[in-house]
């Protein structure tokens, strides 16, 4: 058998292969086409949301977080002293699991949750992750659900809009928001009394997305904003299409149920790692990088799941996944975690370039008095074998000399409740 160095080299799938200064540069490229409305992958997204803003406080508020399979909801308070206090705290399914609903019982579940919170709250913060236009009153126009959810008459609505409507008080103000956002505004509030020079929000799980602060100077798509202002943009980065793709990356994407579409993401997020890590495995036992025998099992494999890779990579762990049963040699096993790790790897970097992008587009961070908040999100980037700690190093030696930037990481638990929150209480 060949040198599995060889097939990694030969594909371009190392880290090494990454000109991080070159993706840098393109995805500020991108971001700048897509503020001005031009041809770009990056999407720019205005909120509305003045994150700069000093927030209120002693004033209990809604916060709704709706996402996926999950829908919760409480009452969040910050004292002045920046302490959160939640209460009335609500869990449940979201409506439309079980089959279709319509418009109607879709409101009016929510509604039924939230009615004993909303009853004592003038303002409502609502966390709503789920493909949405927003508007300069920050409701905002669903364009599609998740497969999950089955409500198609709530397709095109305003979604604010339509649960006060159910909950009888139209005159109530709301926020739309989506979790990257939220995961922004949370940092934010876990950072009072401390002096930062701008925000930005990651979020690596499933999928994948970046926000951050903007001037509305550079907004120059939207009309009519007030150029003294900034607002967080919603970048939509899983969608950025101009990373160096191999024809393993190109070849895994043409099995995905939507290629070409957020071909970011399905490059290193956990919705999609798995599979690329066996469709990679996979194309080298064709190759003859495996012996007969594992390549003959390697091939008969239907799915990996990024939890699979991360269990088989981690020797600690007891179940170590399908892909273990496939190895019939101690060798085959050793190139199959080689390339695992070289995508993980691969994926540090990707993830560094974006991130060092966004934060040179904010043009903070210059002292160490005051650095740039990075609240980041996901069980992918936490969980996943050596991601963060790789991801650390590409950025902080990135962010050297001439470009040397002053920042911090945090995790905020229930961020997404949080951020509502916060959302709803900005001045």
């Amino acid at each position: 058998m060949q040198n599995i160095s060889n097939f990694l080299e030969q594909h371009k799938i190392r880290a090494a292969d990454i000109d991080i200064q070159n993706l840098v540069e393109t995805f500020n490229s991108e971001m700048n086409g897509g503020l001005e409305g031009g041809d770009s992958s990056l999407r720019m997204i205005p909120t509305y949301i003045e994150a700069d803003n000093e927030f209120v406080t002693e004033v209990p508020v809604a916060a709704i977080d709706a996402g996926g399979t999950n829908f919760r909801a409480a009452t969040v308070k910050f004292t002045r002293q920046g302490k959160l206090e939640l209460s009335d705290v609500v869990t449940a399914s979201m409506p439309g699991l079980d089959g279709e609903i319509s418009k109607e019982e879709f409101f009016e579940t929510i509604a039924g949750h939230i009615k004993p919170i909303t009853g004592k709250c003038d303002r409502i913060g609502f966390c709503f992750s789920y493909p949405t236009e927003i508007f300069p009153n920050k409701d905002g126009k669903l364009l599609q659900f998740c497969k999950e959810v089955q409500a198609p008459g709530v397709v095109g609505e305003m979604v604010g809009k339509s649960l006060l409507e159910t909950l009888g008080t139209p005159e109530k103000q709301i926020v739309l928001l989506n979790d990257t956002v939220a995961t922004l505004l949370a940092g934010k509030s876990s950072s009072f009394g401390k002096e930062y020079d701008s925000f930005i929000g990651f979020i690596l799980g499933t999928g994948t997305n970046t926000c951050y602060i903007e001037n509305n100077i550079n907004i120059t798509k939207t009309k009519d904003l007030d150029t003294g202002k900034s607002q967080i943009i919603n970048v939509e980065s899983g969608n950025f299409s101009k990373a160096p793709r191999t024809q393993i990356d190109i070849a895994f994407d043409n099995t995905t149920g939507n290629p070409g579409n957020y071909s970011f993401e399905k490059m290193f997020s956990g919705g999609y790692i798995g599979g690329l890590c066996l469709y990679t495995i996979k194309k080298a036992a064709e190759e003859g990088y495996f012996t007969p025998s594992s390549s003959e099992k390697i091939l008969s494999l239907s799915q990996l799941t990024s939890e699979d890779a991360n269990n088989f990579i981690s020797k600690g762990s007891s179940e170590r996944g399908p892909l273990q049963t496939c190895m019939t040699t101690g060798r085959d096993e050793a190139n199959a975690i080689a390339i695992i790790e070289s995508l993980i790897d691969r994926a540090a970097i990707l993830v560094a370039a974006n991130l060092a992008a966004v934060l040179l587009k904010t043009d903070k961070g210059k002292s160490p008095e005051h650095p740039v908040l990075f609240t980041i999100e996901g069980t992918t980037f936490y969980k996943m074998k050596n991601l963060k700690p790789q991801f650390e190093k590409y950025f902080s030696e990135y962010l050297s000399g001439e470009r040397e930037r002053f920042y911090e990481f945090t995790e905020v638990p229930q961020s997404s409740l949080i951020g509502a929150a916060l959302a709803a209480l900005i001045e």
